[in-house]
């Protein structure tokens, strides 16, 4: 298998995918992701999110606690509107 590919983007920023990349990756859909200087094309699986569960564990509030820190700010923006009415 080669290395890398040559493929010409058309004038509407299509490129085609050759037939044995597509048939390896038995995908539809692809993530192209814009390093700056290159980018990477890879295959989106079809439930995306169902990757990310559990590869980032304890990183950031849990919902219930944002959904608390949200209250918590919308009850300080409530009292502050009061006062000044």
């Amino acid at each position: 298998m080669p290395l890398g590919y040559v493929m010409k983007v058309s004038a509407n920023g299509q490129v085609s995918i050759p037939a044995e990349v597509r048939a390896r990756w038995n995908t539809e859909k692809v993530v192209i992701a814009d390093m700056g200087d290159y980018i990477v094309i890879g295959p989106m699986s079809e439930n995306p999110l169902d990757e990310l569960v559990g590869k980032y564990p304890a990183r950031g509030p849990s919902t219930d606690e944002m959904r608390r820190m949200d209250r918590e700010e919308d009850a300080r923006y409530e009292a502050k509107r009061e006062a000044r009415s």
